[in-house]
């Protein structure tokens, strides 16, 4: 199965405060990609050192004569260090964009996936910490790890990136899903010459119950330079966080947009994965936006 997260998202129900998310059969099979007609080399896997550690990343790129305009991706966090699916849902997400002529590199963090023997697994220290502490105590921890070591490996990433062949790294964006699209905005906070940013379904299941996350970001989003594109599913868990840090972009005067898509699925879960689910339905609005902002 692949999952979203146990904090990052509100499951069907609870047990002793954790979330229990339903099982999904293969999400992939509902994957509709267009971009099977368009050329591109990839995926290379790389290694991108953050601190002591040795990531791994999967790297795509057009074909063609470059530099291209480049992509880093940011993934949410799994329930387990080996996520059923999530390369899968990843490559076909990776066809969209470098198909459209980006260079897209997907980085996986520490204790996660390819970078499964890397670090501790996040999803261990949230567990220690909630049995030791409780579910609130937990619920911070998230937050403290969001804004250290998930930050410095996606820092490590974007470096990386912007060293890769064929990539302009004067035209750079970060895309992000669930607790990957709040870890973009913090990734943004930190780098103003980034182009874009867009965050799919970010913190959509943490805001309610977290008034570090809610304080966090808004003054992340209070720091931004970089336009935001923010994307939500009617029937995701919430879209309280699009509309507020859209709100207060606005009232700012920062460049922002946010696009609250019709429910998708049956579920909340299938709403909160659109960012995979639901390519054909956000293709066009997305990398309109990242045009706009990233190419000459």
């Amino acid at each position: 199965m692949f999952s979203v997260g146990a904090t990052d998202v509100v499951g069907s129900r609870k047990v002793m405060g954790r979330v229990v998310l339903p099982k999904i059969l293969l999400l992939m099979s509902l994957i509709a990609v267009g971009a099977e007609s368009q050329t591109f080399d990839g995926p290379d896997t790389v290694v991108v050192r953050s601190g002591t550690l040795q990531l791994r990343a999967l790297l795509w790129r057009p074909n063609g004569k470059g530099p291209f305009p480049a992509v880093l991706f940011n993934h949410g966090r799994g329930l387990t260090p080996q996520e059923p699916g999530r390369v899968e849902s990843i490559t076909n997400l990776a066809r969209v964009f470098a198909s459209h002529g980006y260079v897209f590199m997907a980085l996986f963090r520490r204790g996660e996936d390819l970078s499964a023997d890397q670090g501790v697994f996040i999803g261990n220290l949230l567990e220690r910490e909630r049995v030791a502490n409780g579910d609130e105590a937990a619920t911070r921890l998230q937050v403290q790890l969001l804004e250290s070591d998930h930050l410095e490996d996606a820092l490590a990433g974007l470096a990386f990136l912007r060293t890769a062949a064929n990539v302009d790294p004067r035209r750079v964006a970060v895309v992000g899903h669930s607790f990957g699209g709040s870890l973009s905005l913090l990734v943004a906070e930190r780098d103003s010459s980034l182009r874009a940013v867009v965050s799919f379904a970010g913190a959509a299941a943490m805001w309610e119950g977290s008034p570090d996350l809610r304080a966090r970001l808004l003054t992340a989003v209070g720091r931004l330079t970089a336009p935001v594109l923010f994307v939500y599913t009617t029937n995701d868990f919430s879209v309280a966080p699009g509309t507020a840090l859209d709100a207060e972009m606005a009232r700012l005067s920062k460049i922002h947009r946010l696009e609250l898509f019709p429910p998708f699925g049956k579920t909340a879960v299938e709403g909160h994965l659109f960012v995979y689910l639901g390519v054909p339905h956000w293709e066009r609005d997305v990398l309109s936006f990242l045009d706009g902002h990233m190419k000459p």
